[in-house]
């Protein structure tokens, strides 16, 4: 049952609202159990925050599940007319990422330059370019201060010799979102236990310890939680209450329960309107229930795992860099493989699920081949809608239009439904059998008219239509990519690196400076640096 807080305060809001959406689109909200009519807090607007990386270690597949998903969940309410602001954060500073470091022999700060650069590129690979802001952690300590000040003013915290500690035991509702209890809370161990009220508090603040990085509080010297620094930069950009939260099922406990808990008692309302989890991913050669209670099916509540997740992709379980796997699958084929499941599910990674996704987008690639040599031009510049108010169903189609047009009305009410990308890849594929169905019984491989061009025409650009919304076949793959094509995904390359290095040199980095300009040079590519910025040249 939904807590009393939420009872009286947001469903009254929601149910104040007079921006009624124009679809009939539902989520399911983790915090209610249930799926639910997606309403915004302001009309046609939605702030959405997803929990990004610690950029401690390469990153991995099981990284790039939330960010390709939620990637995906903008690009529908975007084309449904909202909108949208999302926000990825970058945690970089934290235990581990001071452990690598030591063991590198490198600072926090380097590390965390060259870990984030190469999750940006796996981004991009994977065509994740949606995100409107990424904020750091070491940018926000300003906020994070203040919110924790905040925190302590109201009673729901305390200062203990240099350490800061939310107090669980004075918020009634802890636990609403995760159903655990306070008990539950794994707390820090050693020397921060002992200066806690209760084994479950958690830390806002935590005091510095000899060569760590740390920053000037009321405290005294430090640095951020984990829990607290998502409650500030998400406030910071988004405002005190905003539309979706995302993340791993894995992080619904602690993680998200203490974010709820802090900004719901720092606030006095409401901190996310819909929490959205999705799916964790297993090796495909791993046995049994895998991510304990994680694994669920699409009606379903998720819930949250034990913090020892069984199964779950991660580098203790031999995931590593996806610099390799990118260039053997392409990041087209990895999007796609992370979109055939619903997101709620668990999802199986491995060569043959990938080598699957592959051999189902050549379907579509044979498609695109075989119309463009009979429409003359390539099927990628066949113009579609971007909105899906910009869609007009032809008066009396012809019968292909008609199926398509059923496919598509098919494939938009399972993105209604809590965005089921699987449900609606089916669609996709059926859609590409009428069109291929079309081009036999048309013979038009040895002759086409203009009417069956045109309607061929029309056909894939509704095809390209859904397909945008997952992201996919959105540009020829680079194999056969133009050489203009390749130059502008080089220039985009070149254009992130040279912002990264930017950025280590004004921190005076310049070890993480010189290492990007050293690994460049190694292949072939020469940088200058000048009065005017930076220039670079493939060296000849």
């Amino acid at each position: 049952m939904l807590p009393d807080f939420y009872g009286n305060v947001l469903i009254k809001a929601v149910a104040m609202q007079e921006n009624l959406p124009e679809y009939p689109l539902r989520v399911y909200n983790t915090l209610t159990k249930s799926k639910e009519p997606f309403r915004t807090l302001a009309p046609r607007r939605v702030g959405m925050y997803l929990c990004g990386p610690t950029v401690y270690a390469e990153a991995h597949i099981g990284h790039m599940v939330g960010p390709v998903i939620f990637d995906t969940v903008k690009r529908y309410l975007t084309y449904c007319g909202y909108e949208v602001t999302w926000v990825v954060n970058i945690t970089d500073v934290d235990d581990k990422l001071i452990v690598r470091a030591r063991e590198k022999g490198i600072s926090m700060f380097q590390l965390a330059t060259q870990m984030t650069a190469d999750y940006l590129s796996n981004l991009q690979a994977l065509g994740v370019d949606q995100i409107d802001r990424m904020p750091r952690a070491t940018d926000s300590i300003g906020e994070i201060i203040a919110f924790v000040q905040e925190l302590i003013d109201k009673g729901f915290a305390y200062a203990s010799q240099g350490d800061v500690f939310f107090d669980v035991a004075k918020d009634p509702e802890y636990g609403c979102l995760s159903n655990r209890s306070a008990d539950d809370q794994q707390g820090e161990g050693g020397g921060a236990a002992s200066r806690k009220r209760s084994a479950g508090d958690f830390a806002l603040w935590k005091s510095a310890k000899a060569g760590e990085p740390s920053w000037p509080s009321p405290w005294g010297d430090g640095r951020p939680g984990w829990h607290i620094e998502c409650s500030a930069m998400s406030r910071s950009i988004l405002g005190q209450t905003f539309d979706i939260h995302g993340g791993g099922l894995d992080l619904v406990f602690p993680h998200h329960e203490n974010e709820l808990a802090q900004s719901r008692c720092c606030h006095s309302k409401p901190m996310v309107t819909y929490w959205m989890h999705n799916g964790l991913m297993r090796a495909s050669n791993e046995g049994g229930k895998v991510g304990g209670r994680s694994q669920q099916t699409p009606g379903e509540a998720p819930v949250a795992p034990p913090a020892d997740v069984a199964g779950k992709i991660s580098r203790s379980k031999g995931a590593g860099g996806l610099a390799s796997l990118i260039a053997k699958h392409t990041g087209e084929r990895i999007r796609f493989f992370l979109l055939r499941t619903h997101y709620r599910s668990t999802s199986v990674f491995g060569d043959e699920p990938l080598a699957e996704a592959g051999a189902a987008l050549e379907t579509f690639y044979r498609l695109f081949e075989r119309s463009g040599k009979i429409l003359g031009c390539s099927v990628y510049d066949i113009p579609h809608a971007t909105r899906r108010s910009e869609f007009q169903a032809p008066a009396n189609p012809p019968a292909l239009l008609a199926e398509l047009v059923q496919l598509r009305d098919s494939f938009l009410s399972k993105m209604d439904d809590d965005f089921n990308t699987g449900g609606a890849t089916a669609d996709l594929f059926e859609m590409a059998r009428a069109l291929n169905r079309f081009i036999d019984q048309a013979k038009m491989e040895e002759s086409a008219n203009d009417e069956s061009r045109e309607t061929l025409r029309s056909g894939l650009s509704i095809l390209r239509e859904m397909a945008s919304l997952l992201g996919i076949f959105r540009k020829p793959l680079v194999s056969s990519a133009t050489h203009s094509d390749s130059a502008d995904v080089v220039q985009g390359l070149m254009e992130l690196v040279l912002h990264l290095r930017a950025e280590a040199r004004a921190k005076r980095d310049f070890a993480t400076s010189d290492a990007i300009r050293d690994g460049l040079k190694k292949v072939g590519i020469a940088m200058q640096d000048g009065k005017q910025g930076t220039t670079w040249e493939i060296a000849k």
